[in-house]
């Protein structure tokens, strides 16, 4: 009797699935710890964004910023583009779509914004 439990729980042990839902009671589980540091922190990349200068190497750019959240190099009529998405939503959404590109042409910042990054692809 022994035996068939055992053979019966491990040839059923596969077949067993389950989910695991964790329900907060209201604070932020994440590692910005608290809503108003990804707050914080997207302000900081656009008030930053806001104050670039074209023509600006990209070394000193980036030594204001964080490390970008998304970047992609290319290649195109001789020329490289850098560039760079920062997180700059206001609802915390990271992803790429929601980031604002900060693009280099050769190594000098070229512009930034959904335009500047249209006009490279």
């Amino acid at each position: 009797m022994k035996k068939t439990l055992l053979l019966i729980a491990a040839l059923s042990t596969p077949l067993l699935t389950g989910c695991i839902v964790k329900v907060s009671d209201g604070d932020i589980d994440t590692h910005w710890g608290s809503s108003s540091s990804w707050q914080a922190y997207h302000e900081n990349n656009r008030t930053k964004i806001s104050q670039l200068k074209l023509g600006t190497d990209y070394k000193s750019v980036l030594s204001d910023f964080n490390t970008p959240e998304f970047s992609e190099v290319m290649q195109k009529n001789s020329n490289e583009y850098r560039v760079y998405f920062f997180a700059t939503s206001q609802d915390g959404d990271m992803s790429k779509k929601a980031c604002t590109p900060v693009i280099f042409k050769n190594g000098i910042l070229e512009g930034w914004g959904e335009i500047a990054y249209q006009a490279i692809l």
